[in-house]
């Protein structure tokens, strides 16, 4: 009797951070979902509520800033002092799920701080970002971690998650 092979899982490579000198907060992925790599964006999924909430909280007219092409929305994100990054530069998975990252390789996110100067706090986006904290915090930040805006995390209904959100923003100088 012969075993039966196991599918070997791809090595997925995360996105390049987007971060500038005037950055005063980073939200902090897990890495990409299927969709976002093959679009090379963060939060690439319809599905998921991350520039939903980025709209609603730091612009009068959301549906502006959700029409705007990627990278304009990326400009525009930046230009409100949120950075985006993920805590895996790379890892094998099949799917989507974080449940299914395997051998994953973090990225230095000891950088942060001298490629933001400005930065006040780092927030986690979920759960398994969130377990990489105690690397955040020794950053000497504040460090907060926010409900998953993934598809995945459907308990939370979105005013809900839009409200934690909004906190975080509102502790790191964002919001008035």
């Amino acid at each position: 009797m012969s075993a039966i092979p196991t599918q070997a899982k791809p090595v997925l490579q995360g996105l390049s951070p987007l971060l500038d000198a005037n950055t005063r907060l980073v939200v902090l992925g897990s890495f990409p979902g299927v969709a976002s790599l093959r679009a090379q964006q963060y939060y690439g999924h319809p599905q998921n509520q991350f520039w939903k909430i980025m709209a609603t909280l730091l612009s009068p007219n959301a549906a502006e800033v959700l029409a705007m092409p990627y990278t304009e929305r990326a400009q525009w994100l930046l230009s409100h002092g949120v950075g985006l990054w993920d805590v895996y530069a790379a890892c094998e998975r099949v799917g989507s799920l974080d449940a299914h990252i395997q051998n994953a390789q973090s990225n230095d996110l000891q950088s942060l701080r001298e490629h933001c100067p400005d930065l006040v706090a780092i927030a986690h986006n979920g759960g398994e970002s969130f377990k990489h904290a105690k690397l955040t915090r020794a950053l000497g930040l504040s460090v907060y971690r926010l409900p998953s805006t993934s598809p995945a995390h459907a308990s939370w209904t979105f005013a809900r998650k839009c409200e934690a959100w909004r906190e975080v923003f509102q502790a790191a100088g964002l919001l008035s």
